[in-house]
Order: C-alpha cells, then structure tokens, then sequence
C-alpha cells in the first residue's frame, strides 16, 4: 500500500469512528430520556380532583397479579369515581380481575374464602351486600370497569381483588381522612 493509500484509509476510519461515537451518544440520551419520562409516569397523583367533592382514582392491575397502588386516600363525604384498569393481555376466565372495598370490620382472608367459591357471581358472594362498600365488575386483560360511590366514614378499609388466590397480592388500604 503506498502512503496515498494509508491516508485514505486512516481518515475513513478516524471519520467513520467521530460520526458512530457521535451518533451513539445521541441514541444513548434519547434512550436515558425515555427511561425517564417513564419513571415520572409512575409518580403522577393517584387522586385527581377537578372537583373538589369528586375524586377520582385509577388503579392499575396486570397479569402479574398486581395492583399499582397499596393505599388510596380521599376525604370523608366525597364522592369517589374509582376507574379499575387491567394492562395485562390474559382473558378474564384466567386473570380476571376487580375491586373490592369491605366495609369496616370484615374480615379480609373470610371474604376472599367465600369469594373464591363464587364464580357464578363473578366472586362477589351472594348475600355479602353488608360486608361491600363497594365494588367493580370483573374484568379482563384490556378492559376498564368504573364505578362511583360516596366515601365511607373516616377510618382504614381493606380493598382486595376478589377472584381466587388474588388477594394474597392485590390488596391494600383505603384511608378516608
């Protein structure tokens, strides 16, 4: 090769080398960028209030057996608009999945026991109106249910999923303040 040759060469590799190192660190932005637009998501307000006598909460569920929140506060006398939103992809016969508030008192594990044999009433047992505040329709991957109804009296109330097994992990506290 002569000299002529070498040059050539060398400056192809030493632009080819600037533009990919340039080229990386742009991807490398963007990507950390999205990473973090991402991680602010998950930090959002759980309670809108638009108006201050509503508020409304989404709580998110998936096919991992999961809810995104583990406790929820709204004040005493609101009105509630809780949206229940299943992310996953599995039919509601395999995950399916709901919202459960109990009234105060009711023994959470007594309840899920009942609920589990219940599948004809979508695992709300029958006769359990007094141990419900409140409660969604059973819902698959994809779907939402909403419902609305008037904040209990100040104090803790469990939620639960109530389709079997769910309530060892989708669980969490309802605090009216």
């Amino acid at each position: 090769m002569n000299k002529r040759n070498i040059n050539y060469v060398l400056v192809t590799i030493f632009s080819l080398a600037l533009l990919t190192s340039c080229g990386g660190e742009k991807k490398k932005e963007e990507e950390k960028e999205t990473i973090k637009i991402g991680a602010q998501k998950e930090e959002e307000p759980v309670v809108e209030e638009a108006d201050s006598n509503v508020a409304e909460v989404v709580i998110v569920g998936d096919d991992t057996m999961r809810f995104d929140l583990s406790e929820i506060k709204v004040k005493a006398g609101q009105k509630v608009k809780l949206t229940l939103r299943h992310k996953g992809k599995m039919a509601v016969n395999v995950m399916g999945h709901n919202f459960v508030l109990l009234a105060s008192g009711v023994d959470m594990v007594d309840f899920a026991t009942k609920a589990a044999s219940s599948q004809a009433t979508n695992y709300i047992p029958a006769g359990s109106e007094n141990d419900i505040i409140a409660h969604t329709n059973l819902i698959g991957g994809g779907q939402t249910a909403t419902i609305e109804f008037d904040a209990p009296a100040v104090g803790t109330y469990d939620f639960l999923c109530s389709f079997p097994g769910h309530y060892a992990i989708m669980k969490g506290k309802f605090i009216v303040e």
